[in-house]
């Protein structure tokens, strides 16, 4: 698992899997404003995008993840 940041946009993307191919993330589940997961064609979470990732997330975690 890995944890890119992006500041200017405030957005962070939790990998569940070492890389997301191109076009392998079929279905997209937004859970609310904030938190969306993607899955592939066999229903595998391959990652979950936060947006106002720093009101959500401890700065422990951000200050950790590979910035964008």
């Amino acid at each position: 698992m890995k944890i890119e940041y992006d500041k200017e946009a405030d957005a962070a993307y939790i990998y569940m899997v070492e890389d997301i191919g191109n076009g392998e993330a079929v279905k997209t589940i937004q859970l609310n404003d904030n938190i969306i997961l993607d899955f592939n064609s066999e229903g595998k979470l391959l990652g979950i995008e936060i947006l106002d990732a720093s009101k959500i997330l401890n700065n422990e975690v951000l200050l950790q993840s590979q910035s964008k």
